[in-house]
């Protein structure tokens, strides 16, 4: 059993695989979550229990959290019985959390007044990539730090990139959702311009993959919308969250980014109609009402 005291906030879609993995590593993990059930469902598998953030902080050498948005993230850490009220000196804090990259360098120095190291370091690969421990994982923050975590990283991901300096690892993520959320609405577009055009979809999508188009979201998406499956691997309201970070940083350094801002507006719409708990390839929902038609499923 490893000698590195973990904690985990934040047992979602991904918080609780990824504590669950570090777990079977051997890591001492205590957690705490809103909602208990998960919480006693990981006590069940050898986790400890904290009523507060300010009691994980206490009893971890290394806090981890995975929260849903940008508030969330400095409620936990900076509020009322959050993590900074329970760190110490040498603790060393990890989001793993998707927030604005202005955030994390604000919570990297508010730790750093109080001889805490910390990391902002999102994952991408989804619920698969959660659960079978293959996360990419993008790391802003201190070299000497990230040298401690990565052992509890190895347990979770097949790819640790240090960035650079605090934020940057927001940075990356911000720009992995830009190439995510235009391959899911392509491969959209693709799905439907096949199926009205009078092509069979899923034979375009296997003619398609063997050339320069290929990439991770048509090998692993259009199976389960064929299949009429939009349960959510990752949700539409997170990936709206993530361009509304990327189209707030862009106008925070005056840039022009007018594709995200289009698929910001698209993943908006699905959202204010109701597709916020889809999976983020449910933007083909959008594509199906502009085109009046639905894909067809097979089987």
């Amino acid at each position: 059993m490893s000698t590195l005291k973990l904690g985990y906030i934040g047992l979602g879609l991904m918080g609780k695989p990824i504590a669950q993995n570090l777990l079977k590593a051997g890591f001492p993990v205590v957690v705490h979550n809103r909602s208990r059930q998960k919480v006693e469902e990981l006590v069940r598998l050898g986790a400890t229990a904290a009523d507060n953030p300010a009691q994980v902080a206490e009893r971890a050498d290394i806090v981890f959290t995975n929260l849903p948005d940008t508030p969330d993230v400095l409620g936990v850490v900076l509020g009322e019985n959050g993590v900074l009220a329970g760190a110490h000196p040498g603790m060393i804090f990890v989001d793993n959390s998707t927030i604005k990259p202005a955030a994390s360098r604000q919570i990297y120095k508010r730790l750093a007044e109080s001889g805490v190291s910390s990391l902002d370091a999102p994952v991408s690969g989804g619920d698969i990539g959660a659960q079978q421990g293959t996360l990419s994982i993008m790391v802003g923050g201190d070299a000497d730090a990230l040298e401690k975590v990565m052992p509890a990283f190895m347990a979770i991901g097949k790819t640790v990139t240090h960035i650079g300096g605090p934020g940057t690892g927001q940075v990356a993520k911000a720009c992995n959702q830009i190439m995510v959320a235009a391959q899911m609405l392509a491969m959209s577009e693709l799905l439907i311009f096949a199926q009205k055009a009078g092509a069979d979809p899923e034979k375009v999508v296997g003619a398609v993959r063997g050339g320069a188009a290929q990439c991770w979201t048509l090998d692993v998406k259009p199976q389960r919308l064929l299949a009429g499956n939009r349960a959510p691997g990752f949700r539409s309201s997170l990936q709206s969250k993530d361009l509304n970070i990327v189209m707030e940083t862009a106008r925070e350094y005056g840039m022009s980014l007018p594709g995200a801002g289009l698929l910001a507006q698209l993943y908006a719409a699905l959202c204010a109609n109701g597709g916020g708990d889809l999976d983020n390839s449910g933007i083909i929902a959008v594509i199906e009402a502009l085109n009046n038609t639905e894909l067809k499923h097979s089987g």
